[in-house]
């Protein structure tokens, strides 16, 4: 059971004590700090946040602390409810608030929740920002509204047809085109609201969906992150039904990941790869992913005569990246796709649309899509280096052991060989230099990761 403060937001396992655990005390105290951070930023009396939430099961009550809280404050709340984060993220400049708080620990099990923390053009806050957070949660320098300056609460119900009206009016989505092909779709919400938000999409667009865990429970029926070790159900499932595909998303509906017609996983970081493919087929420019992503998105913009360009591993240096690149599609190679015609955000609903587009005008079988990818295959490891080793001086070494290669050191060192690659990053918590490797099979892959591991134990003798 753990509290982990970050300058993204604050997430942990709830009940136990205060400062170890997610307590309603240090929700409220959490809330009271953006509460207060945006106050202090804005140059206006009245302000509205939005808010909304996964299904968990401890949603509702950290709902109702963190509204009260903002309220307490003298802020207006606009609560969705059920919600994804996605959707949050558009609604907060469509209803022109000054920020949101979306209430979801994504894909960690059900014992977790999380506050995360939104700037008023719907999009996270910046490590900067979140540090000014944390250091007002520290001190606790909250000031509390009298009585007759209480913020108003309300609800809105509506944000899931907004947001998929906001989708459905893309260029790049053709639903005429989706709606002749009649597919017949899969889905694993895992009991979140994705089961709410995917099937209405998916019915606009003239689809059939078999559903998989809809209901919004909360009570996660396998692990929720969406990796193959737990997609057992959903891959046999689209076998029996002689469906097109299969869509599986997390608990907030940021990360895709799809399942062929034979019960196949296409590959988590493939939804990017085939997304990027559709667009930059019909407009050059840049895709953007993390230095951690296949090099496949990479091979397929170049095929494009489009750029690629990595950014240091996380949303907000992905986004960062994007806007400074003028960004056709981006994302990252967990599933999760941002398209900033759109929202700088990842969202699963864009991610099906555009993907559903891309399978109706190729006019193939969601196998045939994937084969006609370049096909990489990860590698990840780690090595334990006891404490008095200096974490970053090793890296220093690797990067001058491998000058003759091509190296970045946006995030870690990342060497990129002509038929493959290896990051390295450190661990912030503890002496661990974690190794992510790509190759053209599972063995070169592993086989490298072994190699480098041997490399950096010779660089410490």
């Amino acid at each position: 059971m753990s509290l982990i403060k970050s300058i993204s937001g604050i997430r942990g396992t709830i009940g136990g004590k205060v400062n170890d655990n997610l307590t309603p005390l240090d929700v409220v105290k959490f809330a009271s700090a953006f509460g207060t951070w945006l106050q202090n930023n804005k140059n206006k009396k009245d302000l509205t946040l939005v808010i909304g939430r996964d299904a968990r099961i401890s949603g509702q009550m950290v709902s109702s602390l963190v509204s009260a809280t903002l309220q307490g404050l003298g802020i207006h709340v606009v609560d969705l409810g059920l919600s994804t984060t996605p959707t949050v993220e558009i609604m907060v400049p469509e209803l022109k608030a000054d920020g949101g708080i979306i209430l979801t620990a994504s894909h960690n099990p059900k014992q977790w929740n999380a506050l995360k923390l939104l700037n008023d053009k719907g999009e996270f806050i910046s490590g900067d920002n979140g540090a000014e957070v944390l250091a007002l949660a520290e001190s606790e320098d909250f000031n509390y509204a009298e009585v007759d300056d209480l913020g108003k609460y309300e609800t809105r119900d509506d944000a899931f047809d907004i947001h998929i009206q906001q989708i459905l009016d893309l260029p790049m989505v053709d639903a005429e085109a989706i709606k002749g092909k009649k597919f017949k779709v899969v889905l694993d919400a895992v009991n979140s609201t994705g089961g709410i938000a995917i099937p209405m999409l998916l019915d606009q667009l003239g689809c059939e969906t078999v559903k998989l865990y809809c209901e919004p429970t909360g009570h996660f029926p396998h692990n929720p992150e969406p990796l193959k070790e737990h997609l057992g159900d959903i891959c046999g499932l689209v076998k029996k039904e002689g469906a097109d595909f299969g869509i599986v998303v997390d608990p907030d509906v940021d990360r895709l990941a799809l399942i062929d017609e034979k019960g196949e996983m296409f590959g988590e970081e493939y939804t990017l790869v085939a997304v990027a493919d559709y667009l930059l087929k019909h407009q050059n420019g840049v895709a953007v992913s993390n230095l951690s992503s296949s090099r496949a998105l990479r091979d397929v913009a170049k095929g494009h005569n489009s750029e690629y360009f990595a950014s240091a591993v996380g949303e907000v240096n992905v986004v960062t990246l994007m806007k400074e690149k003028n960004a056709v599609i981006g994302g990252e190679g967990n599933g999760g796709i941002i398209y900033p015609d759109l929202h700088y955000g990842r969202d699963s609903l864009v991610g099906v649309a555009l993907f559903l587009t891309h399978l109706a005008k190729e006019n193939k079988t969601v196998s045939e899509l994937r084969k006609g990818y370049p096909s990489y295959f990860m590698g990840k490891k780690k090595i334990e280096l006891t404490p008095e080793i200096n974490v970053d001086d090793i890296l220093s070494q690797m990067e001058k052991e491998y000058q003759n290669e091509e190296v970045s050191t946006v995030d870690g060192v990342k060497i990129d060989f002509e038929n493959n690659w290896v990051h390295l990053r450190k661990s912030n918590t503890e002496p661990i230099i974690r190794i992510y490797t790509e190759a053209k099979s599972q063995e070169e892959a592993d086989q490298l990761g072994d190699d480098i591991i041997a490399k950096i134990r010779s660089l410490i003798r």
